[in-house]
């Protein structure tokens, strides 16, 4: 089992950066795959990014590739969401997210994930 501890969320103006973090516990983080989702106010939660166990591969939907960048650091149990160039279309709560069981491949639904952070609040501005 793992816990998933999200922070770094905020207002920003539209066009501007921030960075999630994504705390996770345990000796086993490192064998996750590790997802990233938002839900803004009346919609489903969404796929915006996921990472390998290595963190050698990415996975992104079109809305966000090329400004979202995923990345981890096992050696901490981190996992990081770098957001640039933001709109206000991406204001949301965002999750960090890990499926059920070790070794699955790069997951984009969110019924794969079963460990959940509380989420940080991401607001864009125009």
């Amino acid at each position: 089992q793992v816990q998933l501890v999200e922070s770094g969320g905020g207002l920003v103006q539209a066009g501007g950066s921030l960075r999630l973090s994504c705390a996770g516990s345990g000796r086993t983080f490192s064998m996750y795959v590790m997802g990233w989702f938002r839900q803004a106010p009346g919609k489903e939660r969404e796929f915006v990014a996921a990472i390998s166990r290595s963190g050698g591969s990415t996975l992104y939907p079109d809305s966000v590739k090329g400004r979202f960048t995923v990345s981890r650091d096992n050696a901490k149990n981190m996992v990081y969401l770098e957001m640039n160039s933001l709109k206000p279309e991406d204001t949301a709560v965002y999750y960090c997210a890990a499926p059920a069981t070790y070794y699955t491949p790069l997951l984009d639904h969110v019924g794969a994930y079963s460990y959940w952070g509380q989420g940080t609040q991401v607001t864009v501005s125009s």
